[in-house]
């Protein structure tokens, strides 16, 4: 018997059986795809791919969009036929044993199925319609959408990664937006309203990390509660101040700041480099924790505790000193990521303003396996059909708006369970550490 079939054989179930979820996800993403393009309406999608006004215009793209969504399906289907082949015990000769799929592979093979996904509904939503789609349009919008789930997914993943679950991100972003608005209202200053949105976040990491850590309360139901407190104490400091005086809501926002010779290239530059100042934060956060995760003695350390923390305990690392420190900074991360809710877009706030972006981040998180660049990729990910949901209601689509307002949690819930397959949280997560 060759190697490979005595690891076919010795291939657990469970493992086999993930296998087939992210086959039969990539096999039914196909099928939406061939879906969308027999219901398309007849004639061509029409794209846009230049904001008017702006420097240099790019044709308009005509696209078939039945044929178009035909091919793309394949191109799922096919995948998912790849991806259950691989390594199945049912087969004589594997195929994993002619060509093995490393991990990279498959995240590829993933990536490919959802921008599959993307460009069906794309043609789907413009086939048939006078109004071209603005495609830049589009992920400039997605991309500011974004910054809330970034924010709170970079909160989750550096409470996580020392060992502490955080479920109320929801409620520091909910404080954060309530925070923002309410001082820079007050006093006039957007940065005086941005530092205060940072530190509500953090009071309520304080509280988090107070329970969690010292009390060894469960994380879970703590983060429940922490949430339900931020919404009802904002409810009410909602209803006995800013309903009753006008001038602690004004809706004052950051304005656009582009970036010079940037924000001028073609597609790119409106997408990226012309947006609240917010954005550019955002831009600066990820990096600096992708960095000091994976490049710098901190993130070692933090890394070490969320795995092991009596073997970081016993050569001197100060396990509930990193958590406390670690949770504190994720909760200002998301306070800020709740100031874009009302002073980095609609500028006023109104309650649940949040509307359950927390728990989207968390599922971000995880979609991303806890890595910063992930949790950035499956954030952008909500946030385009976010987006995209928002132009679908503007244009002639036949479905319900509260349909259309589904969509990014449908695309949360389909995204994990079936798109993110075997993945591992850090070892201690969730586990209070009590040292002996």
């Amino acid at each position: 018997m060759t190697t490979a079939a005595i690891l076919t054989a010795v291939r657990t179930p469970r493992t086999v059986s993930r296998q087939y979820v992210a086959a039969a996800t990539f096999a039914a993403f196909g099928i939406v795809d061939i879906v969308l393009g027999t219901v398309a309406h007849a004639g061509d999608a029409l794209f846009t791919l230049s904001l008017s006004g702006s420097g240099v215009q790019i044709p308009a793209i005509h696209a078939a969009a039945a044929p178009v969504c035909f091919a793309l399906g394949a191109v799922s289907i096919v995948l998912g036929l790849v991806r259950a082949a691989d390594d199945t015990p049912a087969l004589a000769v594997p195929l994993s044993a002619v060509l093995p799929l490393s991990r990279r592979v498959k995240r590829v093979a993933m990536a490919i199925v959802v921008f599959c996904l993307v460009l069906s509904v794309l043609c789907w939503t413009g086939a048939g319609n006078t109004t071209a789609l603005n495609v830049v349009s589009l992920f400039q919008g997605a991309i500011e959408a974004s910054i809330p789930l970034i924010l709170g997914a970079m909160s989750g993943l550096l409470c996580e990664r020392s060992g502490v679950i955080n479920i109320a991100i929801e409620g520091q972003l909910l404080s954060g937006a309530f925070a923002a608005a309410l001082i820079a209202s007050a006093f006039g200053g957007l940065w005086v309203g941005l530092i205060a949105a940072s530190l509500a976040g953090g009071l309520i990491a304080a509280l988090l990390a107070v329970f969690a850590i010292t009390f060894l309360v469960d994380q879970i139901i703590l983060g429940v509660v922490l949430n339900v407190l931020a919404l009802g104490m904002t409810d009410y400091l909602y209803d006995r101040l800013m309903a009753q005086n006008p001038n602690y809501n004004t809706g004052i926002t950051f304005n656009a700041i582009k970036i010079p010779g940037l924000g001028d290239i073609p597609i790119i530059g409106p997408i990226f480099f012309d947006g609240p100042v917010l954005l550019y934060i955002t831009y600066g956060m990820v990096i600096l924790i992708q960095v000091a995760l994976f490049r710098s003695r901190w993130g070692l350390r933090v890394r070490a505790v969320g795995e092991h923390p009596t073997a970081a305990d016993t050569v001197g690392i100060k396990v509930l000193w990193i958590r406390y420190r670690n949770v504190m900074l994720g909760g200002l991360v998301a306070g800020i990521g709740g100031a874009y809710l009302t002073i980095g877009s609609v500028g006023s706030f109104n309650p649940d303003i949040s509307s359950g972006l927390g728990y989207i981040a968390l599922a971000a998180m995880i979609f991303g396996r806890w890595t910063p660049l992930g949790s950035v990729g499956a954030a952008l990910l909500f946030g385009f059909f976010e987006q995209l949901a928002y132009v679908m209601s503007t244009l002639n689509v036949p479905i319900p708006p509260p349909v259309l307002l589904m969509t990014p949690y449908v695309v949360t819930i389909v995204a994990v369970a079936g798109l993110v397959g075997r993945v591992r949280a850090p070892a201690a997560d969730g586990k209070p550490y009590v040292k002996s």
